[in-house]
């Protein structure tokens, strides 16, 4: 799944909380499922935080190796 797959997904999980409406057993689910949901963009997150310090980290044209500037 996707970042932005889960997000959305999220988006709407949050959505039907708030609402409301729900039995127990149906918010206790969809809490479940949000729970998944926001590990999955965290995962994400993550590995796109690790790949950014990565790139940061690496000297360009045999420069330097300070951070590139933005």
């Amino acid at each position: 799944m996707s970042y932005e797959q889960a997000r959305d997904e999220l988006t709407e999980v949050v959505k039907r909380l708030e609402t409301g409406g729900l039995t127990l057993e149906e918010s206790l689910g969809l809490w479940e499922r949000g729970e998944k949901l926001a590990a999955i963009c965290e995962e994400w997150l993550e590995g796109a935080r690790a790949r950014l310090a990565a790139a940061m980290a690496r000297p360009e044209n045999g420069g330097e190796g300070g951070p590139a500037p933005f």
